[in-house]
Order: C-alpha cells, then structure tokens, then sequence
C-alpha cells in the first residue's frame, strides 16, 4: 500500500435541493364527498346473524380470562398474568405498527405521482430520489416491464423452493425430513424502482448502475414440518434499499456485456410480517433480532464486499476477479478527538448533571471498528487509528457514530458521514466533522492509501511504518486477497459418508472459516477472503480444509513444509521393499514434536456484573452468583461459583497445553449460577498470538453481549526446559503461587511419542493381535489407534503429559489386543528422566511380559515461570512459606530470573520452624503482611488457623475477615471463603490495599475469626480476633507468623 503523493483541495459541501420560496403554496387539497344515505336504514343480518355475532364475541372476551384461571388454578403468582400481558400487548403493538407501515408504502406506490403532488411540502427525505437529484431518472418504463414479468418470476420461485430449496432443508437435518413449502405466492405487488442514476466515466469497460429499489409486497411463503405439526411462514414484507448493478465487461460480440454483478453498497431495511409459529419473531426483541439476523444473511451474500455475478457468456475470462475484484484502496481512518459533547450522565435524578464516557463506533460497509471508552469527558482524546479497504467508488461512506457508555442502554451523542469520493479526490483529509443528531464535533484523518501490484516500494513502506505510532493494531503494509475456488476428490467419512467440508485460513492471530458444502467430497466454494498484513515478509497463511461436526481434519496445509502443495507427488508405501529394513535405534518423530508450550491461565476477578438474581416474582432485585467457564484447544474449565457478588474474586489458575498454530483464540463466557438454567452474564475472547510470542498477557477485559461488567486474566506461557538445574526452585515457586481453589501447579511438561512395537505375543499362538496402547500419567490418559492383525504395530502418535511431582510421578504404559487383553505393560518412573541428557529417552523398552519391546521417546520439560511475582520479589521481601494466591501487581512488573533456590530454602526453613508457641484458649491465625513498595500496596496473606474454639455441639464454619482501621468501609474490608465444619481451615488467600506507606504506618489492621451462627440467620459468630499495630510491624520482611486470638475486648498480637 502507499500514500498519495499529495493533498487536494478540500472538497466543498453537497449542495442540497432548495425549499419552496414563496411560503403560501399549498398542495392541492385532497377532498373527500361523504354519502349522507337516504334516509332509510341499511338492511342489517337477520336474528340469528346478530345472536351469532353477539356470542362470538362474548366467547372471544371469555378466552381473555382463561390464563387468569390457570394462573390461579396452578398456583401461580399475578406476576406471571401480567408478564404475559405485557407480552401480548407488546406483540399486538409490533405487529400493528408493520400493518399500518405496509399499508401506507402500498399506498405511496400505487399512486405515487398523485402523492407526491399531495406531499411536496414535506422534507426532501420523504420524497423519491428523482425528486431531490437530479441525475437520478425516473425509470416507470422498467417498472412497466417488471410488473409484466413478475407473475413468471413468481413461478420460478416456487419452482425454485420445490425442487431445490426444500430438498436441502430435508437433508441437513433428520428433524426436517417432512420440511415443505405448502404455498409460494409473490402477490400481485412487484417490486418497483424508484429512480436509477448511471455514473458515466467510471471504466470504459463497463456501466455502473445504482438502481433505488422498493418493494412492499404481499408475498406470502408458508411452510410445514408434518412431523411435528410445524406451521409458519411471511405474509408481506418491505425491503428498500441501493441496488448497484454492474455490467462488465463490454465485448465486441452479442449479448455485447459479458456479466452482470449486482450488490447492496449498503444493507437495505427489512420488515417482514410473519404467520404461524414464528408469529413469535414479532414479540419486542425478537422482532429486531430476527429481522438482524435475516440481514445478517442477505449482507453474507448481497452486501459488499460480497456480490451476486451472472456469466452472460460461456466460458468468461477472469470468473473470480470479477466475482471478488481487487479493493479500490485502503483508507487509513485516524480517530482523534471530539469536542463540545453533550452531557448525558445524570445524578440524584437528575438534578445534578455530569459528564458522558463516550466511545466511538466506526464503520464503512461490513468493516465496523469501537474505540475505547473514555471516562467523564465531554472533549474525548482516542487517538486511534483503523484501517478499511474501499470497493466501490463512489457509493461507499464512511459513518462515525459517538455513544455515552452506560450501564443499561448507551446515549446517542450523534454521528458524521463522509463519501470515500471525497477522501480519494483529497488524498489526506484532516478536519473536524460535525456530528448530526447531536451536538459537538470529531476529528477526523483520513489517508487515501493505493494498491501496487508489485513490491519495489515494499521495503520504503516497512520502514515508514516502523516510525508510525498506532493503535490498537500496528499499521499494515499490504492486504492478501485468497479466492477459494473448489475442492476435488476429498477422502469420505466413516462408513463412506460424505462429508461437509470448510475451509479454515489464519494469518497470526486472524482466522476466517468459509461456508460449509452439504453432503459433498468436491465442495465448491466460490469466496474471497482478505487480510491485511503487517510485514508480508515474515507472515505465513495456514489452511485448512475441516469437516463440519468432525474433528477431523483433512489437509492442514502449512506453507514451506515439503509437498505441502503438491497434491500430486507420490509417498512410499509401507512394505514395498523386498528386504526387510533395519530395525531402527532410535524413534523418528516429527518437527512438531516437543515444541508444545503450557498456558497458565489466572482467573482473578470481575466488576460491574449485571444482576440476574430475581425474587417475589422479579418485584425484588438481586445480585447474582457468577462464575466463568473457559474453553481453548478442546478443553473446557470452570471456575467456583462465587456466591451474590457482583465484583466476584475468584483468583484461580487452570493450565492448558497448546500448540503454536496461529488463530486459537481462549473463549471466556461468565454465568449466574441457578437451580434451573444459568444466567448469561457475558462473554470474551482472548487471541493467543500476543501470548505466544510475547509470553504474557495481563488485561481487563469487556465483557460482550452485555451491558456491563469486565473481567480479570492474566495469561502466561510456559516453555519447557530440557534441564533440572531449576526444578527445585520451579517446586518451591509453585507452592508459595499455588491457590486453595485450584489444582496443584505443573512443574514440568512429559512429551512421548509412541513409535512402534515387536515381538507382541500372538493370540491362541497362531493369529496376531489387534494392538493398542494406553499411556497414563496420573488421572490423564491417552489411547492410539488400533492397529489390525499385527504383531509389530507401527503407531506413530503422541501424547504430552502435565507433570506436578517429577520426583515421584511415573508413566504407565499398556499395549493390549482388541478381545485379547493385556499383552505386555511398561512402568517408567519419571525420575529416570531427571538423570538423563536432556531429560530425554529413545530407546527399546521391553515389556513386563517378557515378549515384545516398544520404541518410544519421552522427554520431560521444566516449566519456568518468569512473572509468577516470586523472583521480582525475593531479593527485597521475605514469602509466607505456605501456599497463597498469585500477587496480581507482580506479574505487571519486569521480570527477574536473578533469585536462587537456597535463598527460598533458606526462608522456607526460616518460617516454618518447629519451634513456636502453642496456640491459646481460643487459637491462632496465621498471616503474612508486608508493603510492596514498587505498587505502593499493602499485600496480607490469610493462610489459615488452627485450634479454633468450639461453642456449640458441631464443629464452626469459620472465615476470616480484615478491616484497616479506623476506616469501618466496604472500601477497606476484605473477607475470605468460608470453610465448613472445621477448627483448623486452611485458606491462602491474598488481600490488597492501595495507599501509601507513610498512611498505612498510621493504620491498624483488624482481622476477626468468625462462623456463620445457623442457616437462616444473617449473624455472625465472633470466634477470636486480633489487631495489629501496622507502625509496629515490620512490613519489609513478610514472614508468616502465627498471631494468638482473644476476646472482642482483649485485642493482641502474638
């Protein structure tokens, strides 16, 4: 991509249609003559006819109070009737606003010169686009011609949904085998067109047409499921939007264009009346999210830059470049600043007026961009840059949309556009835009950036980029453009199935998935995908072709390995040679092997949840019961449920092995725990790339979907070492980061890899085995393939194993025959590795049996943590020899890999010598508190107690709970979990304060031992408590200490 040599001029105003000068004129008036009658009465129905009408609709007022009695005969509360009515009212009003909009466009239509005529005092926005421009033509003469056709259209849509539509229905799932369509109508109301505009001088090769269309027709599509008595369908609908058509390219012989491609440059409104069961989708809410989600999908096949071609020709030239052409350019969009905003924020109902938190949404096309939020701020700085590719010029506009962030539904602030005509004929524009609809204005600079088609000027680019400053994404250098044609001859699935393939393409941390093909080996796709790049130099693009609800994957194509892209090229096969070949010494795994990373993933808390939990019928708030579930390379975690909190603590660690494939992504979704169905409380993605190159990742992040509430992680990779020099300090660092709620931390990674066995017993003595082997290390297993009716099985599989305990962990292999059972089993305790060169061993094992050997390689890795806190804190401040909670700002600090093993050795003796005093009367609770001086925090770490006093007849459920005096706030109290049935709980949680040290000198820290009294009673049993003088206190040394409890009125130390 490359600059536009230089500015032009800035591009005046749109000049607008002018209003009527002379203030009098009318439009015609519109006079109606009323009948008066006769004098006589209308005959009216006879006696039957009246008492039928009358009962009707008495019967029709009964059906009314029918859920009342069933609300009452079921028990249930008013709360429920008056939902419902709610629900129905809420329908009925939906449903009767599409009814009177359909009315008046079908009456705007079906005259529209006399009302226009009737209308010409309304604004130019409400009238045709031949009214208000002038290079827009009437076009009634095409009208005329599709009003004619429309009748045949009809019939060969229903054609259409007959013999192809309905059949894939009734194979993409076993459910809708009795899918059919029992009437397609398009109704006697055919589309119209209300104005064309033709650009002339775009391309000599081809015309470009934008076609305003409308239609509000009375179509009516029914459909049934026999099976279960599935009725629905659409009875009318409204669609109205800028249809481009282009006709290219222009050839020398008849039919003189050679294609025609049609798309929306932007997504047309929708309105669709529905009927039968998806008469619900009119429900508020449903109601925009289904017509959202029905232009979801004409956008992912109408709107750009997705198009619709028409080969008018045989065998066209350049298919898929007119298809998917190349993009006019790339405009780089700077988000600056805005000024002037208003204010939308209001407090004490709204008498005192504050500021707004305003964002910022750009889009242009599909392309959609968010800015970060900005706090109490009414002249906002973002100082953000995005990146859009440009496909049609004119036509396309830039749209900034700013919005006052807020809890429940965000405040407009007000919005600017910009045609893209404009920004290519100036080069760079750099102004302030006011904002319509509001007040205030945005700043705005936008860049034209053109495409080369060859990298001469690659490097200059580079180097230019290198000294741009950008965020959030570095700025690119060059866009990749992938048209995916087809697929031949893909292998079936189990039991000669066909598949349904998709093809999966990543560059780093961005992956696009095309459409799935039904039930085919030799899917056609047609689709272009396209990806901006930051140095095309050192990028790579991975495919890979998956079968949709399978695992499987069929070809990963990765660039640069070895036939990678040679569909063709021949593989040895197995056994070909005459002479046996050697027997191997040593296995010969892949490249990919061993280089499996570990990812610690530290779940640490959230704020602003939204609150879920409803009582008395819903006519009492709540809080909710959060916990958060996580799921990345096929595995799944979840976290404990933290119960009635809306700022929940977790801090908890999952560890996950993964892989460096580019486009994983760690999925993040936060729930209310219920007795019924959980509560959605939002969700988040993490790219793994940034962690995978850079190593760590420590971010708030906001939660989707919702309208509040962000999230805590901090992610680590862990790259195995082949050396147990560190393996002493790995376990001690992991007992002093372990929490109380997660499992115990891996010291080390066990790759093996499973080559092949000989020599396996045969069955009966004569028929060989069906072969498989088990690998377990711990609860984890791995099973390989069976491989049939062989006694020397060639696996070639791999399997990695976390390790907490190297010293005393082992693996346990079984090879085992399918209906034979075990034929020869293998123990290899870990600690042989631990002795060996590189921790490594590749080699023949015999089996336990006596009769047959495996050939295996395993090799361990010692997990090294850089930013789990201990290190950047050893060489200043003494640990709590106990397990405790990772220390949420050491991990944002530098990394220090300077601190020795015998100095944590020497501090876990230090703390946890034998020699202490016995607990008094009412126990002991053990705490660790220092000053991190580097964060300005003051850090207590509550491990546990022990030799609690017991009052009643069961043992307490105690917690702990601390407050820095003489603050009594919810800002300075912290509390642990709750520990059941117990005199010696066990919590190694950690608690922060911020403030300075000279303050927390002046401080003094309450910490109290306390039990639930019973199950429905809110008050709390005073087990024991102690205060502790802070100035007292030596916070630079942070040794764990056991402090003796007394009574509320005898407060001491130990």
């Amino acid at each position: 991509m490359e600059r536009s040599p230089g500015e032009g001029p800035s591009p005046s105003p749109m000049d607008q249609p002018s209003a009527p000068s002379d203030p009098t004129d009318q439009p015609p008036a519109a006079h109606a003559k009323l009948d008066p009658g006769s004098g006589g009465q209308p005959a009216g129905p006879g006696a039957a006819g009246e008492a039928l009408a009358v009962l009707t609709s008495f019967g029709r007022r009964l059906l009314v109070l029918i859920p009342v009695y069933l609300a009452g005969a079921v028990g249930l509360s008013v709360g429920f009737v008056l939902f419902g009515l709610a629900l129905y009212l809420g329908w009925r009003r939906v449903r009767d606003e599409k009814e009177r909009s359909l009315r008046a466009a079908r009456q705007l239509l079906d005259d529209e010169e006399q009302l226009t005529a009737k209308t010409l005092y309304m604004s130019h926005r409400e009238l045709p686009a031949w009214v208000s421009f002038p290079d827009v033509e009437k076009a009634e003469w095409l009208n005329k011609i599709v009003a004619q056709v429309w009748p045949f259209l009809g019939q060969y849509m229903e054609k259409l949904l007959a013999e192809t539509v309905a059949p894939a229905v009734r194979g993409s799932n076993p459910h809708l085998q009795t899918f059919t369509f029992t009437r397609v109508e398009l109704g006697e109301k055919p589309l119209r067109i209300i104005g064309v505009k033709v650009h002339p001088g775009q391309r000599k090769e081809q015309i470009l047409l934008d076609l305003n269309i409308s239609y509000v027709g009375d179509v009516q599509i029914d459909v049934e499921v026999k099976k279960y008595f599935c009725k629905a369908g659409v009875k009318g609908m409204q669609l109205h939007g800028v249809l481009r058509v282009i006709l290219e390219p222009l050839i020398g012989d008849l039919p003189i264009v050679g294609a025609v491609s049609m798309f929306f440059i932007r997504r047309p409104t929708l309105d669709i009346n529905w009927t039968g069961m998806t008469n619900l989708l009119d429900i508020p809410g449903l109601s925009s999210l289904s017509d959202t989600m029905i232009m979801d999908s004409i956008a992912a096949f109408l709107v750009l830059p997705n198009r619709l071609l028409v080969p008018l020709v045989p065998d066209l030239q350049d298919v898929a470049q007119l298809r998917s052409p190349l993009p006019r350019g790339i405009i780089r969009i700077h988000l600056l600043a805005a000024r002037g905003l208003s204010s939308k924020d209001k407090y004490v109902k709204g008498l005192i007026e504050g500021k707004s938190d305003p964002y910022a949404l750009v889009r242009l096309g599909t392309q959609t961009f968010c800015s970060r939020v900005i706090d109490e701020e009414l002249n906002p700085q973002w100082g953000e840059t995005y990146e859009v590719m440009v496909h049609e010029v004119p036509g396309q506009e830039i749209e900034v949309e700013v919005f006052d962030k807020d809890p429940d539904k965000d405040d407009f602030l007000g919005r600017m556009k910009l045609d893209v005509g404009k920004v290519l004929q100036a080069g760079v524009l750099d102004d302030w835009f006011p904002l319509q609809g509001g007040q205030g204005q945005v700043h705005l600079r936008l860049e034209w950036l053109s495409l080369l088609s060859d990298a001469e000027k690659l490097e200059q680019v580079l180097q230019w980029n290198r000294g741009v400053s950008s965020r959030p994404e570095p700025p690119s250098a060059a866009i990749l453009v992938v048209y995916l044609d087809r697929a031949q001859d893909l292998p079936l699935k189990k039991g000669n199935k066909e598949p349904n393939p998709m093809v999966q393409l990543s560059i780093q941390d961005v992956t696009q998935e095309s459409k799935a093909v039904y039930s085919t080996n030799c899917p056609v796709w047609e689709e272009a995908f396209r990806f901006f790049l930051q140095d095309p130099q050192s990028q790579e693009l991975d495919v890979q072709i998956l079968y949709l609800d399978s695992s499987e994957i069929c070809f990963p194509t990765v660039p640069g390995s070895p036939g990678a892209w040679d569909v063709d090229s021949e593989s040895p096969q197995r056994g070909s040679s005459v002479d046996a070949p050697p027997r191997p010494c040593h296995t010969t795994p892949d490249s990919q092997f061993g280089t499996e990373h570990v990812l610690r993933i530290h779940v640490l808390e959230a704020q602003d949840l939204i609150a879920k939990d409803r009582f008395l019928g819903g006519l009492v708030k709540g809080k909710s019961d959060p916990y958060v579930k996580l799921k990345l390379a096929g595995r799944s975690f979840r976290s404990h449920v933290v119960r009635e909190d809306l700022n929940p603590r977790w801090n908890e660690v999952f560890e996950v092995i993964v892989t460096s494939v580019p486009g994983q992504e760690l999925e993040v979704e936060v729930f209310d725990k219920d007795l019924d169905k959980d509560d959605f409380l939002g969700r988040c993605k993490v790219s793994l790339t940034t962690v995978l190159n850079s190593g760590f990742l420590d971010e708030w992040l906001t939660l989707e979907d919702v309208p509040s509430g962000r999230l805590h992680l901090r992610l680590e990779r862990l790259t195995p070492r082949p050396t147990a020099a560190e393996l002493e300090e790995v376990l001690q660092v992991n007992s002093l980061i372990q929490t109380q709620k997660s499992a115990e931390l891996a010291a080390a990674l066990l790759s093996v890899y499973m080559e092949r066995a000989e020599d396996l017993p045969l069955r009966k003595g004569t028929k060989p085995p069906n072969p498989y082997a088990t690998l377990t290390v711990g609860d984890t297993s791995h099973k390989t393939k069976t491989v049939s009716q062989t006694s020397a099985p060639v696996w070639d599989e791999s399997a990695s194993f976390l390790i907490r305990k190297p010293h005393i962990e082992s693996l346990e292999l079984q090879v085992r025959g399918e209906g034979t059972g075990l034929l020869g089993s293998l123990s290899l305790p870990l600690s042989e590795l631990l002795v060996a060169d590189q921790l490594c061993l590749d080699r023949w094992f015999t089996l336990s049996s006596g009769q047959g050997q495996v050939l295996l390689r395993a090799q361990l890795g010692i997990l090294v943590s850089q930013h789990s806190g201990v290190e950047a804190h050893s060489h200043s401040y003494s640990h709590s020899s106990s397990s405790l909670s990772e220390e949420p700002e050491l991990w944002g600090g530098p990394p220090h890999i300077t601190s020795s093993a015998p100095e944590l050795r020497q501090r876990l003796t230090h703390v946890d010598s034998p020699l202490e005093a016995p607990a008094g009367p009412l126990g002991q609770v053990k705490l660790t508190v220092w000053y991190y001086s580097e964060e300005r925090k003051l850090v207590s770490i509550v491990h546990g107690c022990r030799a609690l006093r017991q009052n009643g007849r069961d043992p307490p459920d105690p917690y702990v709970s601390l407050l820095l005096l003489p603050d009594k706030n919810r800002g300075t109290k912290r509390k642990t979990s709750q520990k059941k049935r117990t005199l010696s709980p066990e919590f190694n949680e950690r608690f922060e304060w911020e403030l300075p040290l000279d303050e927390a000198l002046r401080r003094k820290l309450d910490v109290s031992v306390k039990s639930n009294s019973s199950f429905m009673s809110r008050e709390r049993e005073l087990l024991g408590k102690v205060q502790l003088d802070l100035a007292e206190t030596d916070l630079s040394q942070g040794v764990a200490r056991w402090y003796d409890l007394m009574d509320d009125k005898d407060k001491g130390s130990s």
